[in-house]
């Protein structure tokens, strides 16, 4: 038997790398000509649903992709992002700079959590801050679908979280590979549109 629905108060929007290195013009991928019509259009897309979150009572946690600066401020790059993203360099993502930051239209966030891989929960206090403050339902949105969200959406199934994936507040580099992607969600997390999270919200 299913519990008692889950109050907003223990509720959190999750942004997923809705960073301006990742969506802004100027920003890392912007620059190198990275980017794609679905991804762009999410934060005016999302900016209701987090202007409502706050408005109810519940919580902004924003995740941040990082490259981690090394010697000399040269980021650590992975083999395969370095193969994948060979335009990545000096400055990009690194903790509290600007490219690094939510991007304006959905800021501020209640917490935010930097990460070093796919899933937020890897290697993080991402896990850690959700407990301290009280959240045990999120509302995932961000990017990409195939990536970053589906990683953190199937490691918060597993710490017994409960999922919703906002479908059309995510994107990815492709429309097609958004679509699968969401549908390979299915058995782990419930999935709603933005229209229906204000709606339960309101």
């Amino acid at each position: 038997m299913a519990g008692p629905p889950i109050p907003v108060s223990q509720t959190a929007l999750l942004l997923c790398d809705l960073q301006n290195d990742f969506l802004h013009p100027r920003g890392a991928y912007g620059r190198a000509g990275q980017s794609a019509p679905e991804i762009a259009a999410l934060p005016a897309r999302i900016a209701p649903l987090a202007r409502r979150m706050r408005e109810a009572g519940g919580w902004i946690v924003s995740t941040h992709f990082t490259l981690v600066p090394g010697r000399g401020g040269e980021p650590f790059l992975s083999p395969h992002l370095r193969r994948l993203r060979p335009f990545l360099a000096k400055g990009d993502f690194a903790p509290g700079s600007w490219g690094h930051a939510l991007v304006e239209e959905l800021a501020p966030a209640d917490i935010a959590v930097e990460k070093v891989a796919f899933s937020a929960f890897y290697m993080s206090r991402l896990e850690w801050v959700l407990g301290r403050a009280g959240i045990r339902r999120l509302l995932a949105c961000g990017i990409v679908t195939n990536g970053g969200v589906a990683s953190t959406v199937r490691d918060a199934h597993v710490r017994d979280f409960e999922v919703t994936l906002v479908e059309d507040g995510c994107a990815a580099f492709s429309p097609e590979v958004h679509r699968v992607a969401v549908e390979a969600l299915r058995p782990v997390a419930r999935i709603a549109t933005i229209a229906e999270a204000l709606a339960e919200l309101s």
